[in-house]
């Protein structure tokens, strides 16, 4: 799937290049009236489709023999990045604006180029590791996003680097919760305080002031029953700590969105992702911290609680969206479309 953006003076001048330049087949993805004047229409086309409108606009073969010279793949950065924001069903209004961002940098890496833009609209705010002065972390969310896990990985982290340990739990309903954690710190030597009501979280806090790292595990909360958001509110007024969303990737886009707004509504501003194992695609993931103006702080790429926490940076979440094999993909040489001619050998170069 090939992207390009065409600016034009009116819509039907760019209608007329986006067929020029891709063919019939090219479908829309979105269209902008420009602040300056004239509209811009971003056109995506199938590379085989894109093949055959090129085969069909070339000049009329000759008669004698053409050998292609074969040269260095040139890669267009943002058309690179578009077909990634495309592959990861980036919204298209957000996918434009990250592709005019990247387009007006002057490198010919596309993650750094992609991590750029992703810089300059999202924030990235990864959880510090330093002993002592951290405020307690509660992690909160809907149900089976992780919390617990996240609550293992981030304590076997501390105890690693040599950090004092606070474990509470407050999800005491749910069957199996509070054995899975138990299970954990039992294992790591850490000491589980349970608690069912604000003020018990309030001394449990109390009496893990002197830990380096304190955090809370909490039941899955609904974020649309208005019971489960006010319980969950009490909860989070029990002490001085910070809440932290754990959501999982591969969520509908306007499904995640409406789940981390709920949850900002309580006052959380970083969002943890899960699940990034099983997940192939992250536009949902952009456009819930763009709707709702939520950071990226640390993600999860294993079930595995000794693999610990990915800290999120542009770069990183743009490595995420475009792997190592992409990268060798975009540099294998792209197939030639047939000529409609007889071939011919010929081991002389000549040029038309």
């Amino acid at each position: 799937m090939r992207l390009k953006s065409f600016h034009a003076k009116s819509m039907s001048e760019a209608m007329r290049m986006v067929r020029q330049t891709l063919g019939d087949d090219a479908i829309i993805v979105a269209t902008r009236e420009e602040d300056g004047g004239g509209v811009r229409v971003t056109a995506a086309v199938e590379d085989d489709d894109l093949l055959m409108a090129q085969a069909r606009t070339a000049q009329p073969a000759r008669t004698r023999p053409v050998v292609v010279v074969e040269e260095e793949p040139e890669i267009d950065v943002g058309e690179v990045v578009a077909d990634v924001l495309h592959r990861h069903g980036v919204p298209a209004a957000l996918a434009e604006q990250l592709i005019d961002a990247a387009a007006g940098l002057d490198t010919d890496d596309p993650a750094l180029a992609l991590g750029a833009a992703l810089d300059s609209m999202f924030t990235f705010s990864p959880l510090q590791d330093r002993r002592g002065g951290n405020k307690p972390l509660i992690l909160v969310g809907p149900p089976g996003s992780g919390k617990t896990l996240i609550v293992a990985k981030l304590a076997a982290q501390a105890v690693f680097r040599k950090r004092s340990v606070g474990v509470i739990t407050t999800d005491t309903v749910r069957a199996g919760g509070m054995e899975q954690l138990a299970a954990f710190t039992r294992l790591m030597k850490i000491k589980l305080a349970t608690v069912e009501d604000p003020d018990a979280l309030a001394g449990a806090f109390e009496v893990s002031r002197g830990a380096d790292v304190v955090l809370v595990d909490t039941a899955g909360r609904n974020p649309y029953n208005r019971e489960d958001m006010a319980d969950l509110k009490a909860l989070l007024s029990a002490g001085v700590a910070e809440p932290i969303l754990v959501l999982p990737a591969g969520l509908d886009a306007m499904e995640a969105a409406d789940i981390a707004q709920s949850f900002k509504a309580l006052g959380v501003r970083r969002m943890l992702i899960t699940r990034l194992d099983m997940a192939r695609r992250l536009g949902s993931l952009l456009g819930t911290a763009h709707r709702a103006r939520m950071a990226f702080c640390n993600a999860s790429v294993s079930s595995k609680v000794a693999e610990g926490l990915t800290p999120l940076n542009p770069v990183a979440f743009a490595r995420l969206m475009m792997p190592a094999e992409d990268k060798a993909a975009r540099n294998r040489p792209k197939p030639v479309a047939p000529a409609k001619t007889k071939a011919v050998r010929s081991s002389s170069r000549t040029i038309p």
